[in-house]
């Protein structure tokens, strides 16, 4: 068995995934490392984002990594052979519906955020996104002419009660281990789905985690409270399209989407999916100034959830926080450094 399959995929993911394979190779040497195509690079090989081969390889390895999928090149593909259509099918494909994305600021950056540094110093946010239902997966979905002229376009957010409380359990027991308090955000003011997410969250809390600190938030206050007060938070819960939009508003305070990585969860035993959560940004792919800390932090999440190497991941943590610590910074968050010279730097440290 495959040990950690590698998507490298478009724009910068190859890059950062390039280091990632030097610490795995310095770290734990005795993994096992794949690689598939993924994304658009697949499509313009295969015709396909996600081929059958891939998704294969994927549920028959331990963790999964991948770099990052998209770029203007593809938007005019049939949107089914977009990359991005082809990581919902990995994720669904992979049951992975808990996306565990972690906002931290490293004291040595807590001035690279937008937020003053008191606001931001120590924050430590873990948000727990449902990832396989809500409104990306929701059928009917589709955009049609409209007889007097115009056209119309439909989603469906569609969430049952099974959807809700699997992905509740897991920010439940994440937040014992933390500082015991569960934050969930939805809609119910104004969406019959916010309105039952509330409802059996409510419900299993009482039933089996009473002991947690619950409280509900509509979640476009989260968002102004996310700036206005970040550290009232500890687990956010919410569903795939908030949860997509907080947790990149959350990563930008801690001083930039390339410091962030994140974790997709599914059954005990099964294949975790990670990656870093800034995208193949098309702009600077190519220019070897991507910052890898997301992709090596998403491998610290794997080596601990998915690969069963808890001590491993805490000094491949410990090691990216001493080459902050030295002064090692890529130029999205004020350095001058490499790719290259930044994955250097956090090897030096280990």
């Amino acid at each position: 068995m495959t040990d950690l399959l590698l998507l490298p995929g478009d724009g910068i993911g190859p890059e950062v995934i390039a280091e990632v394979k030097k610490v795995a190779a310095k770290l734990a040497p005795d993994l096992t490392l794949a690689e598939k195509p993924f994304g658009g690079s697949s499509y313009d090989a295969l015709g396909t984002p996600l081929s059958d081969d891939t998704l294969a390889a994927a549920k028959a390895a331990k963790a999964v990594l991948m770099g990052a999928v998209g770029g203007p090149q593809w938007a005019s593909a049939p949107r089914d052979k977009r990359p991005e259509a082809g990581l919902l099918g990995l994720r669904a494909g992979m049951g992975v519906f808990a996306n565990l994305r972690p906002a931290l600021c490293f004291d040595p950056l807590a001035d690279a955020s937008t937020l003053k540094r008191e606001v931001v110093q120590g924050l430590d946010i873990m948000i727990v996104r449902e990832l396989t239902g809500g409104v990306y997966f929701g059928q009917p979905r589709f955009i049609e002419d409209l007889p007097g002229g115009g056209r119309r376009g439909v989603d469906t957010q569609v969430y049952t009660t099974a959807e809700i409380e699997r992905v509740s359990r897991v920010a439940f027991e994440l937040a014992r281990g933390r500082r015991n308090k569960v934050t969930s955000c939805e809609k119910s003011n104004v969406m019959e789905t916010g309105l039952l997410w509330r409802e059996v969250v409510t419900d299993l809390h009482r039933r089996d985690y009473a002991d947690v600190t619950l409280e509900h938030m509509l979640a476009d206050n989260a968002a102004m409270q996310l700036v206005k007060a970040p550290r009232q938070f500890d687990v956010i819960l919410t569903d795939n399209l908030f949860g997509d939009i907080l947790s990149d508003e959350a990563a930008q305070l801690t001083g930039g989407l390339g410091l962030l990585p994140s974790a997709a969860l599914g059954a005990p035993g099964a294949p975790g999916l990670y990656e870093p959560i800034h995208g193949s940004a098309p702009d600077i792919a190519g220019q070897g100034i991507a910052n890898p800390l997301a992709a090596i932090l998403s491998f610290e999440m794997a080596l601990r959830w998915s690969l069963d190497r808890a001590a491993t991941a805490d000094a491949l943590f410990a090691a990216v926080g001493r080459a902050l610590d030295a002064g090692a910074r890529t130029p999205d968050i004020g350095g001058r450094l490499t790719t290259i010279e930044m994955g250097a730097a956090v090897l030096a440290e280990l």
